[in-house]
């Protein structure tokens, strides 16, 4: 079970959020057996292992799909050019024959948008965490990724006041006040110099937790 995220406790890398107990099957687990694991453990993907845990490929709801999607329909030969590779999955029986290879995989010391990004680009709900030598260490989740946001509002306005107003503003005597309101950070106040704004803006937007920055900066002539 994750523990709750809560101030000090920041999820900063996939080790942070991921699943370290972690169901994983082999190659030769049979059709029927890969189904009731994932009903079982309410799970849409296993990954597959092999010698003392190396990764070698995963197995999702959409590669067993194809069993049941081709069961009485053979498609045209134009289809079957369209959906070679969900066909070919149509005949298998085994996490070898089904499973997509080889597995997309992340570090634990991968930054929550690293994870995120890979995620979305391949269009995956689940992503086996592997070490160096790719043996399994854990699962992440795309609810596991979005557990950066349950971080406290005074948290996230602490370290913008660390690592944006102290080390961008500083060092130019300016009063800025930071304020945040379910996690949208409000930067308020007068600057010296308004070319930092686009800067300051990036700089919050990096930290973890925020949903949104609404920056309320002038200069010190007025102008915004």
């Amino acid at each position: 079970m994750q523990e709750p995220v809560t101030p000090g406790n920041n999820p900063r890398t996939v080790g942070d959020v991921m699943t370290r107990t972690v169901i994983s099957i082999g190659r030769t687990a049979p059709f029927k057996e890969i189904v009731r694991t994932m009903d079982q453990w309410k799970v849409s993907a296993l990954p597959v292992v092999e010698g003392e845990g190396r990764v070698v490929g995963v197995v999702s709801e959409a590669d067993l799909l194809p069993k049941e999607e081709f069961r009485d329909h053979t498609p045209s030969r134009i289809e079957q050019m369209r959906v070679l590779d969900a066909l070919i999955k149509s005949g298998g029986v085994t996490a070898d024959e089904l499973m997509t290879a080889p597995a997309v995989t992340v570090h634990a010391d991968a930054s929550l948008a690293q994870a995120a990004r890979t995620m979305a680009w391949y269009r995956i709900k689940r992503m086996p965490v592997v070490d160096a030598f790719g043996r399994l260490e854990g699962v992440v989740s795309r609810s596991d990724l979005l557990k950066v946001f349950l971080r406290e509002d005074e948290d996230i306005a602490e370290e913008v006041r660390r690592t944006v107003v102290g080390q961008l503003f500083a060092a130019r005597r300016q009063h800025l006040t930071v304020e945040v309101s379910q996690g949208i950070v409000t930067l308020a106040g007068t600057i010296t110099d308004t070319s930092l704004i686009p800067v300051a803006a990036r700089l919050v937007r990096a930290v973890e937790g925020v949903v949104d920055v609404d920056m309320q900066l002038r200069s010190g002539d007025g102008r915004t």
